[in-house]
């Protein structure tokens, strides 16, 4: 595995961060990204969001990062798209570390997170600047035809999954849009919570159409540059 590229240090968000109500809904919503990572994805939004293109995410959960992307898509005017079939990837089923009980439909066992997500965006005032694209991830982006200006990889840590997000994703981003990856740990020790999207964020940069942005906590902003993904 080739070694990773020193990462930048991402700018401080200041002035046009998100307001005090949505970085409220923010923490309050169900979810694992930490703050810093959020405002850090928010400022790559708001960058892209200039693009007048879509902003894509894959891997909804229960909306925690939907929030910041749907609330800079409202200030750039355009839409936030996210894609989830809402069943759990494999380190939130039962029996391990990041399952959350409450999750589950009482009616079919199965996880489904499609209400709590919906509930997120009603609290936060966002549903109108978010379309929910419910299903598996490389189904929905084979039938995608249009441009995005922002791809957020979060979907599942399996090398299958990840791989899958990228490969299905990535050729629609717009040359100067934005792929954000997110849960990248270079340490071995980090393989099933880390180490596919390292992986992907490693293919991103080999490919030759990436140059990275930014390096926030576990967060990678890469812009498209090139071409040969």
């Amino acid at each position: 595995m080739p070694a990773a590229p020193s990462p930048k240090l991402s700018a401080p968000v200041g002035q046009g961060g998100p307001s005090s109500e949505i970085l409220a809904a923010f923490r309050a919503a169900k979810g694992f990204m930490p703050v810093d990572e959020g405002l850090a994805l928010y400022a790559a939004a708001v960058e892209a969001g200039r693009l007048g293109l879509p902003l894509l995410e894959v891997g909804t959960y229960c909306g925690r990062s939907t929030v910041l992307l749907a609330d800079a898509a409202r200030e750039a005017g355009v839409t936030a798209l996210t894609v989830d079939h809402h069943r759990g990837s494999e380190e939130q089923q039962p029996g391990w570390d990041y399952h959350d009980p409450e999750t589950v439909d009482p009616e079919v066992g199965l996880m489904d997170t499609l209400p709590t997500f919906r509930r997120t965006l009603h609290r936060a005032g966002l549903e109108e600047h978010v379309i929910a694209l419910v299903g598996r991830s490389p189904q929905v982006a084979k039938v995608w035809n249009s441009p995005v200006a922002l791809v957020f990889v979060d979907g599942g840590h399996t090398d299958e999954h990840a791989n899958a997000d990228y490969e299905g994703w990535a050729p629609h981003l717009a040359p100067g849009g934005l792929l954000v990856v997110h849960d990248v740990f270079p340490e071995p020790e980090d393989e099933f919570t880390g180490q596919a999207p390292y992986r992907v964020y490693l293919r991103a940069l080999a490919s030759g159409a990436f140059t990275e942005v930014s390096a926030t906590g576990s967060l990678r902003v890469l812009k498209r540059t090139g071409d040969g993904i």
